[in-house]
């Protein structure tokens, strides 16, 4: 079990099934190279800024988390800021920010425009960028298309490596379900994965939910995943 990276006091913690190995990037994986890059972000050839974009329910958090369990597995301090959460506090969680190894900021549009986080924003960046520290961003946007009204800001967030977080197609949302159930240690034939994403919600998080109670209830009952148990299970 790999150790618990320095979070908040504010109940802000990393789910543990958010790593690299369950982030299923497509068939092909388009993703691939994006995986790589976050998994070396700490090697010396690695980026010190990487920038990640993607409407809701693509899987950023996923992958911000898992970059954050990756530092913990190296000794190394990361800290997660899920701004949909904590926005509504002032910044002072980016103060210091330059003694950890690692800073994970999610949800970025949710702060844009109000001057106290923009400039807080501007001078953490830097005072990572001095130390010689880790930054992770990610939006639903790419840099040049959010609304920042700091200049300054907007042109340090251009400066790193951006990736495009993509949806996956029906195909790849199979593959994704049934590599997270694997990872449960449940079997998930085909045919009961595409009753599952025929009857469920279309966001993979939301899916991942549902995935979620189903286990349990199968523990509980010791019963394994079938159409039927399913049926049972969800009211469906």
């Amino acid at each position: 079990m790999s150790r618990v990276p320095a979070q908040l006091p504010l109940g802000v913690g990393l789910r543990d099934d958010a790593t690299f190995a369950n982030f299923y990037a497509g068939s092909p994986p388009a993703g691939s190279g994006m995986v790589e890059s976050l998994a070396h972000q700490f090697d010396e050839q690695g980026e010190p800024f990487l920038y990640l974009w993607g409407k809701p329910g693509v899987g950023r958090s996923h992958l911000l988390q898992a970059a954050c369990h990756a530092a913990s597995d190296r000794d190394l301090r990361a800290l997660y800021l899920p701004l949909d959460e904590l926005g509504h506090f002032p910044p002072l969680m980016l103060e210091e920010v330059e003694r950890l190894d690692l800073v994970a900021i999610d949800d970025l549009e949710r702060v844009l425009g109000r001057k106290r986080w923009e400039e807080a924003l501007f001078h953490a960046f830097n005072r990572l960028r001095d130390a010689g520290k880790r930054l992770l961003v990610a939006a639903e946007a790419p840099p040049r298309q959010l609304a920042v009204t700091l200049p300054d800001l907007a042109s340090r967030l251009s400066w790193g490596v951006t990736y495009h977080v993509q949806g996956l197609d029906d195909a790849g949302r199979l593959g994704a379900l049934q590599l997270r159930a694997s990872g449960r240690g449940m079997q998930m034939p085909d045919e009961v994965a595409r009753f599952i994403l025929h009857r469920g919600p279309r966001r993979l998080d939301e899916l991942f939910e549902i995935l979620e109670v189903l286990d349990r209830a199968s523990l509980t009952a010791k019963r394994k995943l079938t159409i039927p148990f399913i049926k049972q299970t969800l009211g469906w």
